[in-house]
């Protein structure tokens, strides 16, 4: 486990420690600690290479779909794991089944209707195709959390007169705290991360994600030899991704454990 977290932490401190280097120390003595500590990296990088946009334009569309993704997801899960219904085992395996079909097929299909809908490079276009590609693993991870929960908690609800929709957002979301901060954290990771979908969905410059953002970043910038300046825009992207881990990384080893157990 050492060796595995050497060989994990190594790249990011090392992308840390070059992004505040001068380009001539990261090309000279590309391993070496900086010798002095260079902020102006990161202002470069966040105004003039508008990293501070496309980190703007992320939060507004991971945002916007995680908390769709959850509050969606989260109803559909409970209901298939408590509820009993004709169709209920089909709606369940049609969401598992569609974690395995891959999102290079859909991509064609999904810019036309994307675009017939107008909502070609918009931020409602992306946060309603980003929901979409999480639902099924929001679902898959959170039904199997659900009904691990017990049972006797909601009839007691019920017979002190709460109705289904308060049982489920007074008494079951709070004991599902765990997996729902797992699941959250997972399709964060996910989403922050993605390239794919909006570069093919997003083209406006304007609007770009992150991910954009960097692809760009890194060809105007290695044409204008600035590695500092690309070091330093990647370290931002790569910040909230690891706070995320950091801030809650006990509930997540608890929800994987409890929705491992029946």
């Amino acid at each position: 486990m050492v060796a595995w977290a050497i060989v994990t932490a190594f790249p990011l401190v090392w992308a840390l420690m070059s992004s505040v280097k001068s380009d001539a120390e990261i090309l000279a003595s590309p391993w070496s600690p900086p010798s002095s500590i260079r902020l102006e990296n990161w202002a470069r990088a966040w105004n003039a290479a508008d990293i501070g946009r496309y980190f703007l334009n992320s939060l507004i569309v991971v945002g916007g779909a995680l908390v769709l993704t959850m509050a969606l997801g989260s109803l559909v899960a409970y209901t298939l794991a408590r509820y009993e219904f004709p169709g209920n085992r089909l709606v369940y395996y049609t969401f598992v089944a569609s974690m395995f079909f891959p999102v290079f097929l859909a991509l064609v299909p999904l810019f036309f209707i994307v675009q017939k809908m107008g909502l070609l490079g918009t931020y409602p276009g992306l946060i309603l195709v980003y929901t979409a590609y999480a639902m099924p693993f929001t679902v898959f991870f959170l039904h199997s959390f659900f009904r691990t929960l017990p049972s006797a908690v909601a009839e007691a609800a019920f017979l002190d007169g709460c109705s289904h929709l308060r049982v489920f957002a007074r008494v079951m979301l709070p004991m599902a705290r765990s997996g729902l901060v797992s699941v959250g954290i997972f399709n964060f990771l996910g989403l922050w991360n993605q390239y794919l979908l909006p570069l093919v969905l997003n083209p406006d410059p304007d609007r770009y994600v992150l991910a954009q953002g960097l692809a760009a970043l890194s060809v105007s910038q290695g044409y204008r030899s600035d590695w500092s300046g690309l070091f330093a825009g990647l370290v931002i992207a790569m910040l909230p991704v690891l706070f995320a881990y950091v801030a809650f990384q006990r509930h997540l080893r608890a929800g994987l454990t409890a929705g491992a157990v029946r």
